[in-house]
């Protein structure tokens, strides 16, 4: 079945919403860690590395959340790649395509003081929770609000990958989540209805 135009869009749109809003949602319960970066948005391919520290105009919390597709596939058996051979008789289409998302989200990471001193303990340490907090509650949004994302009665199926620890590096520190989603088609193939 082919997907509709906007699918893989909004798809990504809504997961960074559901991020972004248990961002917030966290930061209000737990004291001195950022919400939802001012900077959050859906990109095409892998995310640059624009900003970890607070928005150039002051405003919002620091940091920065994207969401990226990676890749899409068919699948007849989600999450398995389906490798049957299309455009013979009796072989009918597969039932779903798989969209694999990044989440990734970076922080500021602690760096050498003024005199070349590398950062204390106490600000490593400081750095470690937000980004563990980070870590829970990206893992929790995916968990809790993706199934709620489908518009019927139960969400879409999905998988959540694996979660890594990236950087530090050019004083920025983060997350990146997969997350595998299947995209039921409902879209009709371009030359259906032109006869």
């Amino acid at each position: 079945m082919a997907l509709t135009p906007f699918a893989l869009h909004d798809l990504a749109e809504a997961v960074l919403g559901c991020v972004c809003a248990q961002l917030e949602a966290v930061a209000a319960e737990v004291e001195d860690q950022p919400g939802c970066p001012a900077r959050a948005c859906v990109v095409p391919g892998t995310a640059a590395w624009d900003t970890c520290e607070a928005p150039c105009d002051g405003e919002g919390a620091p940091g920065q959340l994207t969401v990226n597709v990676v890749q899409i596939y068919p699948s007849t058996s989600f999450p398995t790649i389906d490798k049957e051979v299309r455009g013979t008789r009796g072989c009918p289409p597969p039932a779903l395509t798989a969209a694999e998302l990044v989440i990734t989200l970076l922080r500021c990471a602690p760096g050498p003081g003024d005199g070349g001193c590398p950062p204390s303990c106490e600000e490593l340490s400081a750095a470690a929770r937000i980004l563990h907090v980070d870590a829970t509650t990206v893992y929790n949004a995916l968990l809790c609000c993706l199934p709620q994302t489908g518009g019927g009665r139960r969400g879409p199926k999905f998988v959540i990958g694996a979660q890594r620890v990236i950087g530090p590096e050019g004083l920025c520190v983060g997350i990146e989540q997969r997350v595998t989603v299947a995209l039921p088609g409902c879209g009709r193939c371009p030359d259906e209805g032109l006869s």
